[in-house]
């Protein structure tokens, strides 16, 4: 009866220690949607509700009409239709770029042996270390010589050139956790190694795959920063930049920003529910080899 006693008090113990867990789970995370709550507030509200004391969370009536309004600005000479449609082209060809560059770039490293690949693939590593603004003016100078200026190839171009190692290492970690047996029944059978690399290893990476995907994805998306270095003309902005239409030297009109940023959001979120599955197992079966 003792022993049983001390078995039902560990399992209690157990339970009480995963229900404080899941409620501080809760309560961490309930803290983390405050702003997210207050930008869909915000956004069905009036203009001097914006910034009411005490806040207003849920305002009446909703003005759903910000919706509308955010979607096409009065007197501006774009609408988010354009916007919306530069930034699923530069997103599109940026995620298929890092794909394919960096998948193959990754397979190099992985499966085949070669002089110095370790050496090339800390170097590789090393770049991860240099910051951004390092770079961002050479490259201003390379593309303007290049008169690539207000015109989607500097956002997509290097894309295509597996810039990043972060990518290439993420691949070539899980291509490294395939048999190597794979790949010497494969060459038997008179593959080549570019038929080894499209036919055997990308169908069996489909999760990391995802997983490079939706970080491409939302990282074009939401940028920012190179579309304002590259892009002048208002019909080449992306919606990152489309945002600051409502921002002007006499105030913001922050309902119809807030209701424009979740408009940005939605396929984000969307991406991410879809590609999730996918998401975690490709992180989870990442391994360290090598």
């Amino acid at each position: 009866m003792a022993g049983l006693n001390l078995n039902q008090e560990a399992i209690n113990r157990k339970k009480i220690k995963r229900i404080i867990i899941f409620g501080i789970i809760c309560i961490l995370g309930f803290i983390m949607l405050i702003p997210f709550l207050w930008m869909i507030s915000t956004s069905l509200k009036i203009p001097t509700e914006v910034f009411s004391m005490p806040p207003q969370w849920i305002p009446w009536p909703p003005q759903w009409i910000n919706y509308v309004s955010a979607w096409a600005p009065k007197g501006l000479p774009e609408t988010f239709n354009t916007y919306l449609k530069n930034t699923l082209i530069i997103t599109f060809f940026n995620t298929l770029g890092a794909i394919v560059s960096s998948s193959f770039v990754a397979f190099g490293f992985a499966r085949l042996k070669f002089k110095g690949r370790d050496f090339m693939f800390i170097l590789l590593l090393g770049t991860m270390m240099i910051p951004v603004q390092v770079t961002m003016i050479p490259q201003f100078i390379l593309f303007r010589s290049l008169g690539w200026i207000d015109t989607f190839l500097p956002l997509i171009v290097p894309n295509f050139f597996a810039i990043s190692a972060f990518n290439v290492f993420l691949l070539r970690q899980f291509f490294m956790t395939l048999p190597p047996e794979l790949d010497e029944a494969a060459l038997i059978d008179g593959c080549n190694y570019f038929d080894i690399y499209w036919r055997i290893i990308m169908p069996l990476s489909w999760p990391v795959v995802a997983t490079i995907a939706v970080f491409s994805f939302v990282y074009n998306w939401n940028d920012f920063l190179n579309p304002l270095i590259y892009l002048n003309s208002s019909s080449n902005f992306t919606l990152a930049l489309g945002l600051q239409t409502f921002t002007t030297v006499y105030g913001s009109s922050y309902h119809l920003m807030m209701a424009a940023s979740m408009l940005m959001l939605l396929p984000i979120i969307v991406v991410f529910f879809i590609g999730q599955k996918y998401f975690i197992e490709g992180i989870a079966t990442t391994g360290l080899k090598g």
